[in-house]
């Protein structure tokens, strides 16, 4: 009974974190009502393993943008070639462009990763990352009635949108802030439409997601035992499945319902908080 818990735990967990990772509402938001106050992971196993454990459920979801934007990957590595072998012109989204958009969060990472960790990582500052996010999509859907659109495609995003991107992305470093939330927003406020905005968003999540999420799993690799293989691997599944489905209806939705709708679920989502925790 207890090893059929934890999988319907770990199911659960792969379930949030697929269907939020990529939709600009806070996947860390989300883990803290539904694992934090009702499921409690930590206590099957011990805070170190459940920590792990969201770090690989994360992978599960990164393999699903890597299957969703495959042709997109292969011609960015100048790697997508056509029936007669032959390679296929690129699209104009470049690969300096994706480094250009992930150097700035890499950076600011690096550079304050044990203050995010030891001062940004709580339920009162999550709450405000949730808030503050909200008023940022807010304001880009604002700004963007009065804007022209100079981008309708990520094949249109220059270099400097790229870049300013990549600094809307730094305030995603503030846990609950949202990752897609910040640089949706942040694409959206450069002339980017919602798409545009998303597929770039995408894109670049894969590296640096990726690379964060390998480094803490080589790093807490010690508590990937035996005994909860079966919980890791139920997780990883059901992040993956769960993100396929909801990165292509957020992608089909984003340019119609825009950030608001989005940005009024995380305030409800801060109060939610709000009112169990304090």
């Amino acid at each position: 009974m207890d090893v059929l818990w934890e999988i319907v735990v770990a199911i659960i967990l792969g379930i949030v974190e697929g269907l939020t990772e990529f939709a600009p509402v806070s996947s860390t938001g989300h883990m803290i009502i539904v694992d934090d106050l009702l499921l409690k992971s930590g206590e099957l196993f011990n805070p170190q393993v459940a920590n792990t454990f969201k770090v690989v459920i994360q992978l599960g979801s990164i393999l699903a943008v890597v299957i969703l934007f495959w042709g997109r990957f292969m011609n960015l590595l100048g790697l997508k070639k056509d029936i007669n072998g032959k390679k296929i012109e690129g699209p104009k989204l470049s690969l300096v462009q994706i480094i250009i958009g992930l150097l700035p969060a890499a950076v600011l990472g690096f550079l304050f990763e044990d203050y995010i960790d030891s001062k940004l990582f709580g339920i009162r500052t999550v709450v405000y990352a949730l808030i503050a996010g909200a008023v940022l999509m807010i304001i880009a859907d604002y700004v963007q009635k009065k804007k022209k659109i100079t981008a309708e495609t990520v094949d249109q995003i220059t270099n400097k949108q790229a870049f300013f991107i990549g600094l809307f992305q730094c305030i995603a470093l503030w846990p609950g802030f949202s990752r897609s939330g910040s640089t949706i927003s942040g694409g959206v406020l450069m002339g980017l439409s919602h798409r545009a905005a998303a597929d770039f968003t995408f894109i670049m999540a894969v590296p640096i997601m990726a690379g964060a999420s390998l480094l803490s799993l080589l790093k807490n690799w010690e508590y990937i035992t035996g005994d909860v293989l079966p919980f890791f691997i139920a997780g990883f599944i059901s992040a993956f499945i769960f993100a396929l489905i909801s990165i292509r209806f957020f992608l089909k939705l984003i340019n119609r319902v825009k950030l608001v709708p989005f940005a009024i679920y995380r305030i409800l989502i801060a109060v939610i908080i709000i009112l169990v925790f304090f």
